[in-house]
Order: C-alpha cells, then sequence, then structure tokens
C-alpha cells in the first residue's frame, strides 16, 4: 500500500477534474472503477477508483482517491493497493507507489 495526502487551497471542481485528467493519461490500461459524489452546504466530496494493469508483473492495482471541501481547504488522499504478483506473499513491484505517485505528481503540476 502506498498513501498520498495533502490540504491545499484551490477549486475543488477543477481539482477533481486535473486530477481524473492526469490519472487517465498515466497509462492505456488505467479504467476508472466506479465514483461517488457527495455535496452538504459547507462540503463536497469526490471518491473515485481507478484500477490499472501492469504488464511487468502480470497484475493490477488499485488507486482510491478521495477529494473533500471543506469550504476552507481541499484535503486529498490517494491510497494505491493491489498489484502484487504472487497468491501468497504481497511482492510488488512498485505499483502501488506509481499510482499513488500520479496524484502528487498533477497537485504539484498544479501549484498546490
Amino acid at each position: 500500500m502506498a498513501k498520498y495526502e495533502k490540504s491545499v487551497q484551490g477549486d475543488f471542481d477543477k481539482i477533481v477534474e486535473q486530477l481524473d485528467e492526469d490519472i487517465f493519461k498515466s497509462g492505456v490500461s488505467v479504467n476508472l472503477v466506479d465514483k461517488s459524489n457527495y455535496q452538504s452546504e459547507n462540503v463536497k466530496m469526490a471518491v473515485r477508483v481507478y484500477d490499472k494493469y501492469f504488464m511487468r508483473n502480470s497484475s493490477r492495482a488499485s488507486l482510491s482517491v478521495t477529494i473533500i471541501d471543506t469550504g476552507t481547504e481541499v484535503f486529498i488522499s490517494a491510497i494505491g493497493a493491489g498489484g502484487g504478483s504472487s497468491a501468497i506473499f504481497n511482492f510488488s513491484l512498485g505499483a502501488e507507489s506509481e499510482l499513488s505517485e500520479v496524484v502528487a505528481n498533477s497537485i504539484r503540476k498544479m501549484g498546490l
């Protein structure tokens, strides 16, 4: 498992849109598994779950991204999981880290 979390100042909708775009650009085998959006008076939340196929170890890894706008800040959490190539041992070649790093790079690219 690999995790990236950060609180930023920025436009929630633009952040969600840019993250989605950058995650899809990270590989042809990236799929959006599902998404959820929630909004109340003061809070917006977007949850996205992606998966990606890695040929180097014939496995899939998932990326769960949660973005929350509290009105004063936007919190981003990205958790990469899976990517192991064995049924018994969870040996990965860095698939989880690669996926969470896509989110970190996207946030840096946005200047946040």
